[in-house]
């Protein structure tokens, strides 16, 4: 799943999924697109589904959420027709139905799903730089990691406070 945000590096203007084309060959090198093509409406859709994500892991970083980003998982978990499985042992796992691109968008959000319930979702982030926007995972003790590379990304945000503050005294 945070490898599936950062197909899109924002801070370089790169899209690894740029096309339908390329989207399926992303999504088959991972083992998650089971039968069926990629369309365009899947394709729109899959991008669609990456950014309501990127939004919420803002939103793990203090950005307000915005319910239209949870309606969206809701509408693929649908389409994906995700359905409970129990395999041996005592626990249940969410499975998509669906096949193709509906299937593949179907078992990101099933990991999704499982972070949210063994509480490691409100680890993963977007980094808080608006210019890079790149997801992590927070391993901070307390969970206050707001960027995703303090050498990079922290640094240029504390320079900007730092230029701001100055160029108010001066």
């Amino acid at each position: 799943m945070q490898d599936f945000v950062n197909t899109l590096e924002v801070d370089r203007e790169r899209d690894a999924v740029a096309t339908p084309e390329a989207l399926a060959a992303w999504l088959d090198g991972r083992g998650l697109l089971h039968g069926g093509g990629i369309g365009d409406a899947d394709h729109v859709l899959a991008v669609e589904f990456r950014e309501a994500l990127r939004r919420l892991l803002l939103a793990n970083n203090g950005a307000p959420t915005d319910p239209a980003d949870r309606a969206l998982l809701d509408r693929v978990a649908v389409e994906g027709d995700l359905r409970p499985r129990f395999p041996a042992g005592d626990r249940v796992v969410l499975e998509p139905a669906a096949p193709g691109a509906r299937g593949a968008l179907g078992r990101l959000l099933a990991a999704v799903a499982d972070a949210m319930n063994d509480g490691t979702w409100s680890r993963l982030k977007a980094c808080a730089d608006g210019e890079c926007l790149w997801a992590f995972y927070d391993r901070s003790r307390n969970r206050s990691a707001h960027w995703c590379s303090m050498e990079v990304c922290g640094n240029r945000a504390k320079a900007r406070q730092f230029r701001r503050r100055h160029k108010a005294s001066v």
